[in-house]
């Protein structure tokens, strides 16, 4: 027999939880026990598989980003790119912020008695730059770890990377297999946890359906509404006038990289075109050393719509758990997902990962994480594009300040191409 597709169970959990909560929703005799006793265990055993494996694989995956590539990465161009992908992923999650804020997709289904047995969790007081910076610097990295305090163990881990980089290789590259062999094997684990993702879905889904009933769902649809408004916006405006700065169409390349944007768009997974966007990226022009740099660095950094999604569903869980985030609580979010996106591999699914740690290391409940599982396929989908997309402009971008003229042979020869 054909094996069911993950996204497939989760798909099934999803519709089966919501089929039983909406019966225990409109025949309350056990409503309560179901929920409490049944769905929301289930539900919760998931939650606390994924705050199991943020810690080791944030912290192995910002290492190895600074400290597991060549040295080349330190240089001039290396420099440029980090720089520009910071600025375009800091500038895509203030757009995921800005649009969450303006049509609020969470409002409208308060769910905070569902946290932690009917305690909403509140915020803490904003705070000066200095004290945030202060909590931030572990006294001891070992509590950090075990306390999931994730800033402190990222401040540790972008320390201990570039250290780690400057060793010679002789030294560091012993330290480097180690942490390669761990995060390898914190991979095979998140499998084993997402093998479980189905069944926390139905258990988390049943769970608010049966409490509130279907208006619990109307908030997951104008999710993924905003969501692709944003990417949609961000894909035209933003990358459409940085291609126009550099003398490039938007449109344009949308129609050369079409094939792989499809690609990307049909199996969510970035990684699946990257030598075909690596070889097209040539064609186009791109010098060799300047695409075999920029992409493969890009897809560790430069995640523009992975970016947007953490913009959008920190403040929707923020929204529907009614936790009332300040502008300062905002602008510090900004910070840690920046952060933590630099960690996201191009993989299916893998920001949810990342997502699950911008919640905990915002203190929000990752009980919301649960939900948008069911619908994150549908939402992964149109953010991986966009990082294919952003990863195509940008050796363009860099070509442009090296001040790299394209070969214009190259660019008729892969516009030919079927």
């Amino acid at each position: 027999m054909k094996r069911i597709s993950l996204v497939v169970q989760i798909a099934i959990g999803l519709a089966l939880g919501i089929l039983v909560g909406w019966y225990f929703n409109t025949h309350p005799l056990h409503q309560d026990w179901v929920s409490l006793q049944v769905l929301k265990p289930l539900g919760d055993i998931f939650i606390k598989m994924m705050k199991m494996v943020v810690v080791p694989l944030v912290f192995c995956c910002m290492v190895l980003g600074i400290a597991g590539g060549d040295n080349k990465s330190f240089g001039r161009m290396g420099i440029k790119s980090i720089g520009y992908f910071f600025a375009i992923t800091s500038l895509a999650i203030v757009v995921g912020l800005l649009l969450a804020n303006l049509f609020q997709p969470g409002t409208g289904t308060d769910i905070s008695s569902m946290v932690h047995g009917g305690t909403a969790m509140k915020m803490e007081p904003p705070k000066g730059a200095l004290v945030i910076l202060q909590n931030i610097v572990p006294e001891n990295i070992f509590v950090a770890l075990a306390e999931g305090k994730l800033l402190s163990i990222l401040f540790f881990a972008v320390l201990f990377g570039l250290s780690l980089n400057s060793l010679p290789q002789a030294r560091s590259a012993p330290v480097v297999a180690v942490l390669q062999g761990i995060l390898d094997t914190m991979f095979k684990v998140v499998r084993i946890v997402m093998a479980y993702a189905p069944i926390g879905v139905f258990g988390m889904i049943g769970a608010t359906v049966c409490s509130f009933g279907f208006a619990s769902l109307l908030p997951l649809v104008k999710l993924i509404g905003v969501v692709y408004l944003a990417l949609l916006l961000f894909a035209l405006v933003v990358l459409g006038g940085i291609c126009y700065l550099i003398g490039e169409n938007i449109f344009k390349l949308i129609r050369y990289f079409r094939d792989e944007l499809l690609l990307a768009f049909s199996s969510a997974a970035s990684a699946a075109v990257m030598p075909q966007l690596m070889e097209k990226l040539e064609a186009y022009g791109v010098p060799r050393r300047i695409v075999s740099f920029v992409v493969p660095v890009g897809y560790a950094f430069n995640l523009d719509g992975a970016a947007i999604f953490l913009g959008v569903a920190t403040i929707f869980i923020a929204q529907l758990y009614g936790i009332d985030l300040s502008v300062t609580q905002q602008a510090m979010l900004v910070i840690t997902m920046v952060l933590t996106s630099k960690g996201a591999a191009g993989v299916p699914g893998f920001a949810i990962i990342i997502f699950s740690a911008t919640l905990a290391s915002a203190g929000l409940p990752l009980e919301g994480v649960a939900l948008i599982a069911g619908i994150f396929r549908i939402i992964d989908s149109g953010t991986t594009t966009l990082n294919v997309l952003g990863n195509a402009v940008a050796p363009l971008v860099i070509a442009r300040w090296e001040k790299v003229a394209l070969l214009p042979q190259q660019a008729v020869a892969g516009m030919a191409r079927p």
